[in-house]
């Protein structure tokens, strides 16, 4: 009896799960599809255009305070060279790289101010709210750069791996990557824009072998300047780009997995320092503790007599 009601509700899951995939087919390909490539929602836009203000509206606050930093043309290019590889590439992010540089400092020294901070010690406080505002930007956009090498790093196998199977499916070296820079615009938008980046630069006039140099240059990662080598080596002395490309990929796999049974065998001096100051403490107090509080007793009966 138990046998037959467990088949018989197996059973009647297994139709309704069937049923459901049968019914409601549209409805799953629907959310799918959104999740794939979302549709445009005004009311949604609206929102994120009020969570994240773009740089032109940033830049209308910023605008009173962007030269007061006396700038030079060489420290402007380094600048924007530094914005470039965070992903700001607009001309008006230098001018609110420089505008955060007076702002920050001010509204620290304000918050000071504000909070009664400063009767600590007027001179020290300002002093550090000044300096510290100062070098804010500095650090935020150096996170902002390896935050996004980081990124271009991790997601270079699977960029590799679209590549070989486009270039050993008959398209070309510029038809790989375009056709690569579409298919990661979801999952690896950092790579899909400095793909679709060369691919500008190349209808826009420029070599082949500039423009990637350029990417190289953009993103400041030794994996890329390679990949950037290999592909220009192997355009100029006509050899496959499919078997370089696949090379270049089992190479990599090799680095990386070298890389992180680097980082293993690091795991056991760097626990050291841990083991130290958190570990043993503890230890040597369970341990020793007790014979402490004896040897404390004995002592304080023997002067007691």
């Amino acid at each position: 009896m138990i046998l037959l009601a467990a088949a018989f509700l197996g059973t009647f899951g297994l139709l309704f799960c069937l049923g459901l995939l049968f019914f409601y087919r549209d409805v799953a390909l629907d959310r799918l599809a959104g999740l794939i490539e979302p549709r445009f929602n005004p009311a949604r836009s609206r929102l994120q255009r009020v969570l994240r203000p773009d740089q032109e509206a940033v830049e209308q606050i910023v605008r009173p305070f962007q030269k007061v930093l006396p700038r030079s043309e060489q420290e402007t290019s380094v600048v924007q060279k530094r914005l470039i590889r965070a992903g700001y590439r607009k001309d008006s992010s230098v001018n609110i790289f420089y505008g955060a540089k007076v702002l920050v400092p001010l509204l620290l020294t304000i918050t000071a101010t504000a909070t009664g901070v400063y009767t600590a010690g007027p001179l020290f406080v300002y002093a550090i709210c000044v300096g510290l505002g100062f070098l804010i930007p500095d650090f935020w956009l150096g996170n902002r750069i390896s935050h996004r090498q980081t990124r271009i790093r991790l997601g270079l196998p699977e960029a590799l791996d679209l590549m070989v199977i486009c270039s050993e499916a008959g398209l070309s070296l510029d038809q790989a990557i375009l056709r690569v820079s579409q298919e990661l615009r979801l999952s690896q938008p950092e790579i899909s824009d400095e793909l679709s980046l060369v691919m500008l630069e190349q209808r826009a006039g420029r070599a082949r072998d500039e423009a990637l140099k350029a990417l190289a240059e953009r993103t400041d990662l030794d994996s890329i300047r390679s990949l950037v080598n290999t592909l220009i080596q192997a355009d100029t002395f006509g050899t496959s780009i499919a078997k370089t490309l696949r090379v270049y990929s089992d190479t990599m796999r090799t680095q990386r997995r070298q890389k992180a049974e680097e980082q293993a065998a690091k795991t056991t001096v760097k626990l050291v320092f841990p083991l130290v100051f958190f570990i043993f403490p503890s230890l040597f107090v369970v341990a020793l503790g007790p014979a402490m509080i004896l040897m404390l007793e004995g002592f304080q009966k023997f002067f007691a007599d």
